[in-house]
Order: C-alpha cells, then sequence, then structure tokens
C-alpha cells in the first residue's frame, strides 16, 4: 500500500525526445529541436514549497531539456523514505532535497551515491553559512518556517481581506489595504493579488471601465499604494478570446475581445492613472511573481 504522505507527481511520462518549435534559424524559419527529458526528484521533510521553486528556477535555465518532476512532501521516517528511495532507483535523475534529519540525508546521500546519481541538499550549504555567521549551530527543527505565529496569522488575515475586496467589491473599507491594484479586465488584477496576500499585503483590486470614473473611494484613498495594470491590446484580445470560449450562453464576447475596443479600454486606463499620478505597470510579458516584485518595490519607495 502506498504511504498517503507521499506523493509522487510526474507531469509527463518520460521519452527519448519530443519536439520542440521555440527556435528559428538565421533566416527566421521556425526549426523543430530535439528536447530531452530528464527525472527531478525533490524529498523534502515539509510542504516542498522551497525544494520545488529551487528545482523549477534551475529547471528553467535549460530550454531543450524538461522536468519530470517527482515530489515527496513530508518524508520524516526511513518507512517513508524507503519507498521514495526506490521510485529514484526505478526513474533514476537529479536529487534535491530538504530534509534536515541528518540520518535521513546521509541515507538519501549513500543510496544516491550507490547509482551513481547526482544529489543535492538544497538547505545545507544555506545552514553552513548561518551556522558560520551567527556561531551556533541550527536548530534542526522540521518544517520551522511554517509555525503559527504573528507572521502567520498576518498572511491569512491579508488572505481575507484581499478574497472580500476583489473586483471592486467591499469598497467602504479599501483605505484599509496595503495596495490598491486598478486596471481594465483580463490584466492579471485577481492573481497578482491573491499572491500579494499571501506575502501578507492586504490588497484590493478595481477594475477600471471604459467611460467610468474610477469609484471615489478609490480617488480619496490615501493609505494605500495605488498601482494600474495594463498590458498590449494583442495580448489581452488573446486571453479575452479563450476566457469567452470557456463561458456558457448566449454571451457575444466579439466586442469584450475586439483589439480596437481593447486599446479604446487602454487609453482610458491609461489617462486615468496619469490624472491620479498612479504609477503603471505593464504586465504583458510579466509573470504575477515579476509583477508582484514590482509593486513590492514601488511601494518600498513610497514608504
Amino acid at each position: 500500500m502506498t504511504d498517503p504522505l507521499i506523493q509522487s507527481q510526474a507531469q509527463t511520462r518520460p521519452g527519448t525526445h519530443a519536439l520542440s518549435t521555440d527556435t528559428h534559424s538565421p533566416t527566421g524559419e521556425r526549426v523543430q529541436r530535439p528536447q530531452s527529458f530528464f527525472h527531478l526528484h525533490l524529498i523534502s521533510d515539509a510542504t516542498g514549497e522551497t525544494l520545488l521553486a529551487a528545482g523549477r528556477a534551475a529547471a528553467a535555465q535549460y530550454r531543450n531539456a524538461r522536468a519530470i518532476e517527482h515530489i515527496y512532501p513530508l518524508v520524516r521516517n526511513d518507512r517513508q523514505l524507503d519507498k521514495v528511495l526506490d521510485d529514484i532507483e526505478n526513474e533514476p535523475g537529479i536529487v534535491l532535497y530538504t530534509i534536515v534529519d541528518q540520518a535521513l540525508a546521509a541515507r538519501i546521500d549513500a543510496r544516491c551515491q550507490a547509482m551513481g546519481l547526482p544529489c543535492v541538499s538544497v538547505l545545507e550549504p544555506v545552514l553552513t553559512v548561518f551556522q558560520s555567521y551567527l556561531g551556533t549551530p541550527a536548530g534542526r527543527q522540521v518544517g520551522a518556517q511554517h509555525v503559527l505565529d504573528a507572521e502567520y496569522f498576518r498572511r491569512i488575515d491579508a488572505l481575507n481581506f484581499t478574497m472580500e475586496h476583489d473586483d471592486g467589491q467591499m469598497l467602504h473599507d479599501v483605505d484599509q489595504a496595503d495596495v490598491i491594484l486598478v486596471g481594465i479586465s483580463r490584466t492579471s488584477k485577481t492573481p497578482t493579488s491573491i499572491y500579494l496576500a499571501n506575502r501578507g499585503i492586504k490588497t484590493a483590486n478595481v477594475p477600471i471601465v471604459l467611460g467610468v470614473p474610477v469609484p471615489d473611494q478609490v480617488a480619496a484613498a490615501r493609505g494605500p499604494l495605488v498601482v494600474g495594470l495594463v498590458a498590449t491590446a494583442d495580448r489581452i484580445s488573446d486571453v479575452r478570446r479563450n476566457r469567452v470560449l470557456g463561458t456558457a450562453g448566449a454571451f457575444d464576447g466579439s466586442v469584450y475581445a475586439d483589439r480596437a475596443t481593447i486599446a479604446e479600454e487602454l487609453t482610458f486606463a491609461r489617462t486615468l492613472c496619469a490624472r491620479h499620478n498612479w504609477p503603471l505597470i505593464d504586465v504583458t510579458r510579466r509573470s504575477i511573481e515579476e509583477t508582484a516584485a514590482a509593486i513590492l518595490a514601488l511601494r518600498s519607495k513610497s514608504r
């Protein structure tokens, strides 16, 4: 029986090669290049979020090699680790782990060495630096970053606030927000708000509608940082068109996804933000994480 605490997640089954069409020849023609696959095993004694982020950041540097992720969270005893090591032997690849129990970590190192596999403890070099600088060894507490402290409850409070103030709702107390995001439809206001809330930032988002003034509560807000989000008309049109495809009923999306109409909306949004002296961020080529980082940088400068 599979241990319920062990999760092995593979996004796709391995093949020798697949075709990638993201490269071009010197003449500008699109060229298909083979894309290789490799197994990436991520072993954690906690949720695995830190490890997953590190693994994906490294894998993203290799465009022609795709990682097949196997994620094993909450590995805290020998029985659980036995199952993980057997899985790795069946599908060998790169092994990354964040295990604070030194006996378990030593077992991973030894087994990987016996199998001839690369194996890295992601946290150990960082802990060594901390120990050297602080002059004291790490406490090696499993899941120490997930304690229910004041910071945790601040994030929960921010999430509750953000969900209640999504899409222009509950504007009567919007001045209590840390950040207010404004923008036309499909400029990633909601996902960016939720990401910021996970960082403990109370975030409201308010839609900008062509020809409609921003709500008085937003225009009068002095406490929050108000940021406008924009994108190219092409990007928004593509997103809206996909959104329309998923709708039911007799909704006519032709105007909603029309580039000329979207260009008008964007001009109106830029004018509003300029009138209120609100900074603008173009999200066309930004991930949610990059947009949030830009907002946090603006917030630190405005303090």
